[in-house]
């Protein structure tokens, strides 16, 4: 779900709109409230948020599902774009007024994956992007290409990393192999995105809504669907302790 955030403030104003967190009420806590309008701290550039992507981690922010939770009160959501607004001290190779896609995790630039990286996920630990203006290094932004909508590229951060990261950086996804992939979320739609891309099949357990869903508005005609009964599936949990063991006849025919 995209939020766009299209309206023109008055140029007398020096606050901002967001929204944060404020309690542990679920939805009830989620409050609309007005803030300074940030500054760029050496290093840093002022973004003026056009879209944010809600996620399903952000959902569970709210929520506390599953004990994901963090200070009160922070601003929620990880994904988002917009345009650059300021400068800081020192920054260079970017202008004012250029569009950007701001990423999950913006201390995260190079090298393995940290527990300091984890701990600034946007919408976590620390404020998110639900809101009108946020500041962040210059050097974790990337610049929005002329084909993509401000919209599309807010999107990609969390849910589109994420699928490209397990199908070809871990997993060297390769024209004719298999991928299998769970349910409906922004995960799974961008794995079969990019499963088709690349000559791969996708295989997915889905029941008949989703599967017309996927086959019909995405036109994945590879993919091959299994029926939810078909491996004994009850809700998100296995009825029969070999599904695995069907997904793979189905996939290649017979068992390992």
């Amino acid at each position: 779900m995209l939020l766009p955030c299209h309206e023109a403030r008055p140029v007398y104003e020096q606050v901002m709109k967001a929204y944060q967190i404020t309690g542990t009420d679920g939805l009830a806590s989620l409050q609309q409230v007005t803030l300074p309008d940030p500054t760029p701290e050496p290093g840093e550039v002022l973004v003026r948020l056009r879209a944010c992507c809600l996620n399903y981690r952000d959902y569970m922010n709210v929520m506390g599902i599953r004990g994901v939770t963090g200070p009160i009160p922070r601003i929620p959501c990880s994904d988002g774009a917009g345009e650059i607004l300021a400068l800081g001290e020192g920054v260079t190779g970017w202008q004012i007024g250029q569009r950007v896609v701001i990423p999950f995790m913006p201390t995260w630039i190079d090298g393995g994956f940290t527990q300091h990286h984890a701990g600034n996920a946007l919408g976590g630990a620390v404020n998110g992007l639900l809101r009108e203006q946020a500041c962040l290094p210059a050097a974790c932004l990337l610049p929005i290409p002329d084909y993509l909508s401000i919209e599309q590229a807010a999107t990609l951060p969390c849910a589109a990393v994420t699928a490209w990261d397990a199908l070809f950086v871990r997993g060297n996804l390769q024209r004719g192999e298999t991928v299998l992939i769970l349910g409906t979320g922004g995960v799974s739609i961008f794995a079969l995105q990019f499963s088709k891309q690349v000559g791969a099949r996708a295989l997915s357990p889905l029941a008949l809504r989703p599967r017309r869903i996927c086959s019909v508005v995405l036109g994945l005609t590879p993919c091959m669907f299994i029926k939810m009964t078909q491996l004994g599936m009850i809700g998100h949990f296995p009825k029969l302790a070999d599904w695995a063991w069907i997904m793979w006849s189905r996939s290649v025919g017979q068992r390992p």
